[in-house]
């Protein structure tokens, strides 16, 4: 099974792909898409759109992670964010995968089995889950590989239940 794991974000949305055999996982690709700040909104999300579609096509997952939005204060941001989110899940949607989505607190807990791990603890589970020498770069393609092992963990949990 091949898991997308995905990072929302307009400026920076990060994606990882990791391939599950008999529970073992490893990584297939994994990186950012970034689109220019002073870009218009709509062209932003047209290159997330396309740039995603292409990394679907060419590494073919079978399902997508996705991270829930949680934001406090700053609502342009969220909006933002979520139109990014939205972009991202039509993207899975039209590439025929079932989609997941997990809150940040839900990867944490799954990943360190603390629900208020910081980012560098997850970071290095990721890196331990996948076996690298070193935690992946940046932080944005770590948390989208995050959400990926999230889902290969959770859908464990489910199958073997």
């Amino acid at each position: 099974m091949r898991i997308i794991g995905i990072d929302p974000g307009t400026g920076i949305l990060g994606f990882g792909v990791i391939e599950v055999i008999k529970g073992k996982m490893k990584l297939v690709d994994a990186g950012v898409i970034t689109t220019p700040a002073h870009t218009p909104h709509d062209e932003r999300l047209e290159d997330i759109f396309d740039s995603l579609s292409d990394i679907i096509s060419e590494t073919k997952p079978d399902h997508m992670s996705i991270e829930k939005l949680f934001f406090a204060q700053n609502v342009t941001t969220a909006m933002t964010v979520a139109q990014a989110r939205g972009v991202a899940m039509l993207a899975g949607r039209k590439g025929k995968m079932p989609i997941a989505e997990y809150t940040p607190l839900q990867i944490k807990q799954t990943l360190t089995g603390y629900g208020k791990a910081d980012k560098k603890q997850v970071q290095e589970m990721v890196r331990l889950q996948l076996g690298l020498s070193e935690v992946p770069k940046p932080d944005d393609c770590a948390d989208a590989l995050a959400a990926a092992i999230t889902h290969s963990l959770m859908s464990r949990l489910t199958i073997d239940s």
